[in-house]
């Protein structure tokens, strides 16, 4: 057996590397010539342009797709059906939106709207929740100058955070006290409403999306945690005063202020129950005090009126 130098491994291992770069470069090259889009319809993906031809699979509303050659009636894809499969096949040009199509950013944004009012019906199509998810995104990233991007985006990133914390908060790890020990929303998408739209007011909601991933689980009567949650909400109208969710956010404070004032009296501590019935008040005050119908307004006559009362606002207190 001829022995083999190091040297001579070492220079196959790097050529092998370099060429498994150079393919992945060249495919990325070839993806980027060809003209991206999506669709507002399910879509079946045919063996060759004929209907007549096998039926490979079918595209859901949203999913993208890459154009590789058009004819008269049909579009060569490769189409991205799952996060891991793709298939390349032809369709007919039919609810097939790209960069060029007139009016394409309304387009899409419509087909979400839809999708998103069928996933509110209690009999509503299956998966319209993603597809509006997918439709959303597809409007924010083909058409980024468009006064529906930014909210197209947000409204994308806020179905996906829906989704996720429905899945998070039915396992076992929702109920630990402490964020850090359970599991949490993909932050990802919010954050990219704050790096592209910045100033705006959907980064303004992104920002409170994320105060989610911050707080407790289960509060086990302890009084860390709602000091904590009040204190972030605080921050965050600090930091953002001209955001749609600032009364939301006062609130939020103000309810876990309250909730304090039954708390403190379990860890024998008056003086700071009086304070946090200060605390709660004052922010309430400041929510109810804002024009215009809004349901955090009537929520926070409400609280005043509860701890003006005496009423405990936490806990299995009855009186």
């Amino acid at each position: 057996m001829t022995a083999t130098r190091p040297g001579a491994r070492s220079t196959r291992s790097g050529l092998r590397l370099a060429v498994a770069c150079a393919l992945a470069l060249t495919g990325l090259a070839r993806a980027a010539e060809f003209q991206h889009g999506t669709v507002v319809r399910v879509a079946q993906i045919y063996l060759s342009p004929d209907q007549t031809s096998a039926k490979l699979a079918e595209i859901d509303r949203g999913r993208e797709i890459i154009i590789l050659e058009t004819t008269s009636q049909w579009v060569h894809v490769e189409a991205n059906l799952t996060e891991e499969r793709t298939v390349t096949g032809w369709v007919l040009d039919k609810g097939v939106v790209r960069a060029s199509t007139p009016n394409g950013d309304k387009i899409l944004f419509g087909e979400g709207v839809d999708s998103e009012d069928q996933a509110s019906r209690r009999h509503g199509r299956n998966g319209a929740a993603q597809d509006a998810m997918r439709l959303y995104y597809s409007a924010a990233e083909y058409f980024p100058s468009s006064p529906l991007a930014a909210e197209a985006m947000y409204r994308s990133a806020d179905i996906r955070w829906q989704l996720e914390k429905a899945d998070v908060s039915s396992r076992p790890s929702a109920h630990e006290r402490e964020s850090f020990l359970r599991e949490g929303m993909e932050e990802k998408y919010m954050k990219e409403v704050i790096k592209k739209f910045p100033g705006t007011k959907w980064a303004d909601l992104a920002a409170f999306k994320l105060i989610d991933n911050k707080l407790c689980g289960d509060w086990q009567g302890n009084s860390k945690c709602p000091v904590k949650e009040s204190e972030m909400y605080e921050k965050y109208v600090a930091d953002h005063p001209q955001s749609p969710a600032v009364a939301q956010a006062l609130y939020d404070a103000a309810w876990r202020w309250a909730a304090l004032i039954e708390i403190y009296k379990t860890e024998d501590e008056p003086k700071k129950s009086d304070e946090a019935k200060t605390r709660a008040i004052s922010l309430a005050q400041k929510v109810a005090s804002q024009s215009g119908p809004s349901d955090w307004v009537t929520r926070a006559q409400r609280l005043l009126y509860l701890i003006d009362q005496g009423i405990p606002t936490y806990g299995n207190v009855t009186q």
